[in-house]
């Protein structure tokens, strides 16, 4: 919106021009959604407490997450209004892919806002059907990826691209929509796996975004996605402009959600972040990169799919309980451990993606 506002000015003083700069934009979007949550935190922390939408907790989890009862949650709308804002004010508007991004981040914050009202406004346990749930993620999911490959201009758009190898490109064809699909729902569900403690989803979250507004900003270069062999996406590079955002969003969002938590950010973050994350990573072609850097979201995912089938098989549980992180509490470890810990290999697991870019 503002870039329009800035090339209109540029006409009549030139030091307009620095807006055209992506970069210069991307720190205009961290700062702006950064402000803005550390704004209106305390503001939605207060109302939420007012309306005493707390967060209920399990009886059969670990002990110490008994005094989190009543924690007030829901709180990430506070990410998706500061994205959203972010995003419009600095992103160019007649991208394409940024509407994608944005538009599926929000349905999927939709879904979820749904779940965590009727969970924590109607006090039903249950809240969203799983069935309407997956229902309406699916509608998102779907809707993208066919967006996606029905308006692709060029076959890069919808090849898989095999990290570590120069000239491994897949032309999967029509199973892009499913592709697509998958990542999109499977990395929003992994995400809202994972938010089960005090930071633990949302740093991963933004480190995860962080390293793919890189693959954004290169993919959209055709110099530097020449000299990287990774495929050149016209017009990618705008989405550096809404992983900033994501970025700034989420490290406000942090500052009240860091141990011990003033706000949890329940199913209305979880899974429009999950969501972003994965079509983010499907437009710069780089699905299996984000299978590796979200490796602590696939390890939350993976443990919670053992625990359930073995059960079901067998009657035994492979972890004291699922997902993982509750595995390592009832082992005795201390919860900033787990999280502190879980960050670290997420950090390793992002550098491990990045150099990707190299070694091919």
């Amino acid at each position: 919106m503002l870039l329009w506002l800035a090339e209109f000015l540029a006409q009549y003083e030139s030091s307009f021009t620095v807006f055209q700069y992506l970069t210069f934009r991307a720190i205009l979007g961290v700062l702006t959604s950064l402000g803005l949550a550390l704004w209106l935190g305390p503001k939605l922390i207060k109302q939420l407490t007012h309306y005493q939408i707390g967060q209920a907790v399990r009886d059969d989890g670990p002990q110490s997450h008994l005094s989190k009862a009543g924690t007030p949650t829901m709180g990430g709308a506070l990410i998706l209004v500061a994205i959203a804002i972010s995003t419009l004010l600095w992103a160019d508007l007649s991208n394409r892919y940024v509407w994608v991004v944005l538009g599926v981040t929000l349905i999927f914050g939709a879904v979820g806002w749904v779940d965590d009202y009727r969970k924590v406004i109607e006090k039903n346990s249950r809240g969203l059907p799983a069935r309407w749930k997956y229902f309406w993620q699916s509608v998102g999911g779907l809707g993208a990826a066919v967006f996606l490959f029905k308006t692709a201009p060029s076959p890069a758009e919808i090849e898989l691209i095999v990290p570590f190898f120069k000239e491994v490109v897949l032309d999967i064809g029509i199973f892009y929509i499913v592709l697509t699909y998958f990542v999109i729902v499977g990395s929003s569900n992994a995400v809202n796996l994972t938010d089960g403690l005090d930071g633990l989803a949302i740093m991963p979250t933004v480190m995860v975004g962080s390293a793919l507004g890189i693959f954004a900003y290169l993919s959209g270069h055709i110099g530097f996605a020449d000299y990287l062999h990774i495929p050149y996406i016209a017009g990618a590079g705008e989405l550096v402009v809404f992983c900033a955002a994501l970025v700034g969003a989420g490290l406000g969002f942090l500052w009240f959600n860091t141990y011990p938590a003033q706000v949890f950010m329940g199913d209305v973050g979880a899974l429009s972040l999950g969501a972003a994350l994965g079509v983010i990573a499907v437009i710069v072609r780089q699905e299996i990169v984000l299978f590796i850097m979200g490796g602590v979201f696939v390890m939350e995912t993976v443990s919670v799919i053992l625990q359930v089938g073995s059960y079901k098989l067998t009657g035994r549980r492979i972890f004291r309980m699922a997902p993982l992180h509750h595995h390592f509490e009832l082992k005795g470890w201390p919860e900033p451990r787990v999280i502190v810990r879980f960050w670290i290999i997420t950090l390793i697991l992002v550098l491990i993606g990045l150099a990707t870019l190299k070694l091919r």
